[in-house]
């Protein structure tokens, strides 16, 4: 489950645009895991890229638009050889972070079988407009977590899957309230 979050989703470094603040120990976990990913791109450097997308495709143009909008996105993943390498006290420190009034919960999945512990925040925004996305992947062996900070459409989400290590995302037109749907 991880791997595909890591083709799709972040944490936030300590800046001023992510306001989440990523736990000393959870920096340290690179030395410890057999494998990690380290994404960091600031919105300067998101708008910097912006450049180099085409706008002759459509959906090349619409991530352009996305990330116009965007303070920054951030993913950290760590894969261990063992399990119990990372300690789930700096997770619920991350989860402390991202609770209401201005974050909301809209997808948790826990296993009791697998040890899985997955969660996805959203931050509330401006009329129908998301202030940010904070997704926590713990598994006993991988780590994950994936900010994307600023402004975005929901419609939108759909585009960036598959941008900048964010997992393609299968969104239903329906729920975003798109016209004609069914």
């Amino acid at each position: 489950m991880n791997k595909a979050i890591i083709m799709c989703a972040a944490v936030l470094m300590p800046l001023g645009a992510q306001e989440i603040k990523l736990p000393a120990n959870l920096e340290k976990l690179a030395a410890k895991a057999e494998e990690s990913v380290d994404v960091t791109l600031s919105g300067s450097m998101l708008r910097l890229a912006a450049r180099f997308i085409s706008d002759k495709d459509a959906d090349a143009a619409n991530v352009r638009k996305l990330i116009a909008g965007l303070d920054g996105i951030y993913v950290r993943s760590f894969t261990f050889a063992r399990d119990g390498e990372y300690n789930m006290a700096d997770v619920d420190a991350l989860r402390a972070q991202v609770q209401a009034p201005a974050w909301s919960r809209v997808v948790g999945v826990t296993s009791k079988r697998t040890g899985d512990d997955v969660d996805v925040y959203f931050k509330i925004g401006a009329g129908d407009k998301l202030g940010g996305i904070v997704i926590i992947a713990a598994e006993p062996r991988e780590l994950t977590i994936v900010n994307i900070a600023g402004t975005i459409d929901p419609d939108q989400l759909v585009d960036l899957g598959g941008e900048f290590h964010i997992p393609k995302l299968q969104v239903n037109a329906r729920f975003h309230g798109r016209k004609g749907s069914r």
